[in-house]
C-alpha cells in the first residue's frame, strides 16, 4: 500500500516531469502535403507524413483530418483505431517493430523465399576467403 506522503511525492514528481517535458498542444492534418503538424507546449512544431504511420496507410484525407490529442503525449484517430505516441514519432518510430521491419523490407515474403531458392540452385553466396 502507498502512503499519503509517497503519493504526494509521486504527484509532485509527475508535475515536475510535465513542466520539463514538452507535451502536445494541438495537431492538424494538411491534405495538400499529406502531413500531420504537431505543436508542442514549448513552442516547437514538427510534421510527419501521415500515411507512413501504422494504421493510417489507407486512410482518406477526411479521416486523417480527424486527428485528436490524446492526453499529453499521444495522437489518436478514433475512427481508424490508430494511436501513436509523440515521443516515438519524434524518434522516427511509426509503428510496431514488425510494422517498421516490413517498411524497411526486412520481412520475409513468398517472393523473397523464391528468390533465395533460385540463388541456392546457382550455388548460393560465395564463401568468404579466410
Amino acid at each position: 500500500m502507498v502512503s499519503e506522503a509517497e503519493y504526494r511525492q509521486a504527484v509532485e514528481a509527475g508535475q515536475e516531469y510535465a513542466k520539463a517535458t514538452p507535451g502536445v498542444v494541438a495537431a492538424g492534418y494538411d491534405a495538400t502535403t499529406g502531413r500531420v503538424t504537431v505543436e508542442l507546449t514549448n513552442g516547437a512544431r514538427f510534421e510527419f507524413p501521415a500515411r507512413k504511420i501504422q494504421g493510417l496507410q489507407d486512410a482518406t484525407d477526411a479521416q486523417l483530418a480527424k486527428v485528436e490529442r490524446m492526453g499529453r503525449y499521444a495522437l489518436c484517430w478514433e475512427e481508424l483505431n490508430a494511436d501513436i505516441l509523440v515521443p516515438e514519432l519524434m524518434a522516427g518510430i511509426f509503428g510496431t517493430r514488425a510494422f517498421m521491419a516490413s517498411q524497411a523490407g526486412r520481412v520475409t515474403s513468398p517472393a523473397k523465399a523464391a528468390a533465395s531458392r533460385r540463388n541456392g540452385t546457382k550455388g548460393g553466396r560465395p564463401r568468404k576467403a579466410a
